[in-house]
């Protein structure tokens, strides 16, 4: 392939990114945001438009002159992406298509990750019946993204955190292969970090931090407009920032890291213990309802006002907030939001995390920053799991 047949290939792909993710623009918006002449961009639709991918879709408001036609994606076009969220207990999949509709419901599974690479059986069997009854050909799927936990490596595919395979093969080559469909993967808090973004709080903004508030407490961030991995993709470990007064054990083997008292897990245990010893709460009969995880249970329990709940979450969020203080320090963000499955509990986390960082930041650096709670919730790994999908994948 020439060198003009690569850039062309490119832009095309840029064309389209920019009207997933902007949803109708005009040539001369395409122009500016892809940093291509008029002309080149107009030549690049105008093929797109013969190949369906694109459709006109009215004119823009007037500037003043002619008005100019607006483009947006063709929901009849038929591709789909095929979205996948996991966490360290369960694993989210949903089908949407051009304009991030859903196309199939969302499924879960209950899938507590592991190192053990024959696990991966377990997984790829639930993706191939998922797809299969989507009746969706497989050369209309642009591809899987996965977001997940651990130390990943999105460029070179890898996880080595979990599923760990033999001679070194990568996760991503591993899942092409055996679902037979483009597999792109990445860390779950960079996804969420990554749909924020695009389509929630950041938005259109150069420097913003994402907390992913789970199972773990993970963090995205977004540097000059772009997603920061570090060197070796592993920046945002916020759960192993050394802020725990106890001398609880970590998953990593350490002690003392910010996990050991903000997880999600360690709340529910500690609510578990609180009831134990006699203290009222709705969380009693929750916890009994197995439709759906405890933590989940006990973030709803906090967004309604129980009590116990409240207290809980509210301990965890300032020592969070204690965390963000010292973030604000190195990063100077324009805004951070509170983001991940952590999100359902709504408003409940602003007040103690606002609280912390009033005590323990330079006010001048906090008045720079925005504190606000994702919109996206726990809808956002999955939708920057979509978004991997349209970044990496080829339009034919």
């Amino acid at each position: 392939m020439s060198a003009t047949d690569k850039k062309y290939l490119q832009l095309r792909r840029d064309v389209i990114k920019q009207l997933y993710v902007n949803k109708m623009l005009t040539l001369t918006e395409l122009s500016a945001l892809t940093h291509k002449s008029l002309p080149l961009v107009t030549s690049t639709v105008s093929d797109l438009l013969e190949d369906g991918y694109v459709l006109e879709h009215g004119l823009a408001p007037s500037t003043g002159g002619r008005r100019a036609l607006n483009f947006s994606l063709n929901q009849e076009k038929s591709r789909f992406i095929v979205a996948v969220a996991m966490d360290q207990l369960v694993t989210r999949v949903v089908i949407y298509d051009l304009l991030n509709n859903v196309h199939m419901d969302p499924e879960i599974m209950e899938f507590p990750l592991s190192a053990d690479p024959n696990e991966l059986i377990k997984l790829t069997s639930f993706l191939k019946d998922y797809i299969g009854r989507s009746g969706i050909a497989s050369d209309q799927i642009l591809g899987i993204g996965i977001g997940m936990p651990g130390f990943v490596n999105a460029e070179l595919g890898m996880n080595y955190t979990f599923f760990k395979l033999k001679n070194n093969v990568s996760l991503k080559s591993h899942l092409t292969k055996e679902l037979g469909l483009p597999v792109f993967i990445d860390n779950d808090s960079s996804l969420i970090a990554l749909a924020e973004l695009k389509f929630g709080a950041g938005k259109d903004l150069k420097d913003v931090l994402v907390v992913n508030i789970g199972w773990g407490i993970g963090l995205g961030m977004v540097i000059n407009g772009s997603l920061f991995r570090g060197h070796s993709g592993y920046a945002g470990e916020f759960s192993h920032i050394p802020l725990s007064q106890s001398n609880k054990l970590c998953s990593c083997g350490k002690r003392g890291c910010l996990e050991v008292d903000t997880s999600l897990i360690v709340l529910v245990e500690r609510a578990k213990q609180e009831i134990a010893n006699g203290v009222s709460s709705r969380l009693e009969q929750s916890f009994q309802d197995n439709s759906k995880l405890p933590g989940d249970h006990f973030l709803d329990a906090a967004r309604d006002g129980d009590p116990l709940a409240v207290s809980i979450l509210s301990e965890a969020s300032f020592l969070i907030g204690k965390g963000l203080a010292t973030l604000i320090h190195i990063m100077n963000p324009e805004i951070i939001v509170l983001g991940g499955r952590g999100a359902i509990a709504g408003k409940i986390l602003m007040a103690p995390v606002q609280h912390a960082i009033n005590e323990f930041c330079i006010q001048r650096l906090a008045d720079q920053t925005t504190i606000t709670v994702s919109q996206l919730a726990d809808q956002s790994e999955l939708l920057g799991a979509a978004i991997l999908v349209i970044e990496n994948c080829q339009f034919n």
